[in-house]
């Protein structure tokens, strides 16, 4: 059974958005200027940043676009390849393609039969 492991927050203002959940939640933010991207920590992590308990998954935060404008749920998938086969082949549609994430992983944007906008992750490692 494949898992959800990672959220993504879009936002039209990504400071005031990052401020909001730092205040509101307590959550820590880090910043990829370069990826144009924002590690969304919401609980206490091991070295590796993986969750030191159990109950809830870390994420990121990115600006909102034309193709993902609301939060969006990954999964983490074995081979992201044939996650994209079943995607379509069972109705869904790819919205952004397979891209690499530096060394971590590969990941992959698609709507299921509702509309809904979902990631997909394969890690690398």
């Amino acid at each position: 059974m494949d898992k959800i492991v990672h959220f993504e927050i879009t936002a039209d203002d990504t400071e005031r958005a990052k401020k909001f959940y730092t205040k509101t939640f307590g959550w820590e933010m880090n910043s990829i200027p370069s990826l144009g991207y924002t590690i969304v920590t919401t609980g206490p992590t091991d070295d590796k940043r993986m969750p030191k308990e159990t109950g809830f998954i870390n994420g990121g935060m990115m600006k909102r676009t034309d193709k993902i404008k609301n939060p969006v749920l990954t999964i983490n998938v074995e081979n992201i390849d044939a996650a994209i086969k079943n995607v379509i082949k069972n109705g869904g549609k790819l919205i952004m393609d397979k891209m690499n994430v530096g060394t971590m992983g590969i990941a992959a944007y698609f709507s299921d039969t509702e509309g809904n906008i979902l990631g997909l992750w394969q890690a690398l490692t």
